[in-house]
């Protein structure tokens, strides 16, 4: 039974479905793993053992009745602190929100139960999601699973260290500028950050209302499309016949190539060149309408982010990790013409972008510029942390800003990951190329 707490999602739900495993005892296989585990108290939140329980009940009578809502009906998953559970606290890892109970569900944590997964509790994050290494000293600092002194990324940070350390088969985030993906690469996941709009987030607790999504993190990308239905009450993508033949990919060069450091930098060469080995013709690519994108993109997330936790922050903003409420604050400067001014000239470029990439499948670059950052080095150096937090966000806010759908695999190296990026709204075929890709990385 313990091989069940490294299995992919979608196996868990096959062994379900094949009356081989019993949702009753796989929930209480990942609670005792979750509990007995030493780390727990840094991954996890809180635990919602009783719903666990009740949930796994009911899918084993579907199960026993021939009555499954979805392939996953009865896999045990966890859930960021920032999603709503009826009757549990949902604090956003901030002490600003410390006791906040909700009475009801986030729409897509009622919707997901409605498929039949099961939810095993509330995994730690960075304080109010804003910031892309993972260390909170507010609440708790997740573990990577890679490097016992480093932070795991952010900000889904405990959902990363949840799967990757065994103590879920799957877990559901969210991505504003990079906060799904980022930890999925540095705990060798897969992750998926939708399109903006295709998953709701009502219910959530927001960061950007222009940029949040919601996105699962998982051991495959089978995982993360049969996640995806979930979440959305739907039937899975089809990956069946997936292949790289005939693929023309962009390899995106600006920004994204700025300041690589050595490692991410040949993990990433070594994985194109295994694609291109794999059938797909790959072509640089320069957008140099980007490099605007991004002089905007503090603006644009900060006055944003500055809207949500005003209040909040006028109230209690001395319970804060003083890095996270100077961001934050940053945003009280922003003058409302500048910001809309900005929207203006960001959806040009969007259209640009649109245009360059609109000949290729996919469009290639380096997950991350860097390897996690040193925790101790990150609560000391402040010049260290704002710089290795710009650097994790950097590449992945390419599809924050441009409005795209995203995915990143990981490589053959240790924390490092590759990404995938396609127009809004293809996240079925960013699904398959993603499956393709995956096949021809193993």
């Amino acid at each position: 039974m313990q091989d069940w707490l490294w299995a992919t999602a979608a196996d868990l739900g096959r062994g379900i479905g094949a009356g081989e495993i019993d949702p009753v005892d796989l929930c209480e296989v990942y609670l005792t793993a979750i509990d007995a585990h030493p780390l727990r108290d840094r991954i996890y939140a809180r635990v919602t053992h009783d719903r666990a329980r009740v949930e796994a009940k009911a899918a084993s009578d579907r199960a026993k009745a021939g009555q499954r809502l979805s392939p996953l009906d009865g896999v045990p998953i966890s859930w960021k602190d920032l999603f709503d559970t009826a009757g549990v606290a949902t604090e956003a890892g901030t002490k600003m929100m410390e006791g906040r109970v909700p009475d009801r569900d986030a729409e897509v944590l009622r919707v997901a139960t409605g498929m039949g997964l099961v939810c095993l509790g509330k995994t730690h994050m960075t304080e109010i999601a804003f910031s892309g290494l993972g260390y909170n000293p507010v609440t708790a600092t997740p573990p990577c699973v890679n490097d016992a002194e480093a932070v795991p990324g952010g900000s889904s940070s405990g959902a990363g260290a949840s799967v990757a350390f065994g103590l879920a088969a799957a877990a559901i985030g969210s991505d504003t500028g990079g906060s799904v993906r980022i930890p999925s690469m540095w705990n060798d996941l897969v992750g998926l950050k939708t399109t903006f709009g295709r998953l709701s987030v009502e219910g959530s607790v927001a960061l950007c209302s222009e940029f949040d999504t919601v996105g699962p993190l998982c051991r495959s990308v089978e995982d993360a499309a049969l996640v995806l239905s979930a979440l959305e009450g739907g039937s899975p993508v089809d990956l069946k016949g997936a292949s790289l033949k005939g693929m023309r990919f962009a390899a995106l060069r600006t920004v994204v190539m700025d300041d690589m450091r050595e490692v991410p930098l040949s993990g990433y060469q070594t994985s194109v060149a295994k694609l291109e080995a794999a059938g797909a013709e790959i072509v640089p690519l320069e957008v140099p309408e980007l490099t605007r994108a991004f002089e905007m993109s503090g603006p644009l997330f900060t006055a944003d982010a500055y809207a949500n936790w005003r209040d909040l922050i006028k109230q209690d903003g001395d319970k804060m990790y003083w890095q996270i409420y100077n961001r934050v604050m940053a945003g009280k400067e922003v003058l409302a013409h500048d910001f809309l001014a900005c929207w203006d000239e960001l959806r040009a470029i969007r259209a640009a972008y649109a245009s360059a990439t609109a000949p290729f499948d996919a469009v290639l670059c380096p997950g991350s510029p860097i390897m996690p950052p040193n925790c101790e080095k990150l609560a000391t150096d402040e010049e260290y942390y704002l710089s290795e937090n710009l650097l994790a966000l950097r590449n992945t806010r390419v599809a924050n800003l441009m409005g795209l759908a995203s995915l990143v695999l990981p490589t053959s190296v240790p924390s490092v990951g590759i990404m995938l990026n396609v127009a809004a709204d293809d996240d079925a075929r960013l699904l398959r190329i993603g499956a393709a890709a995956e096949a021809a990385l193993a």
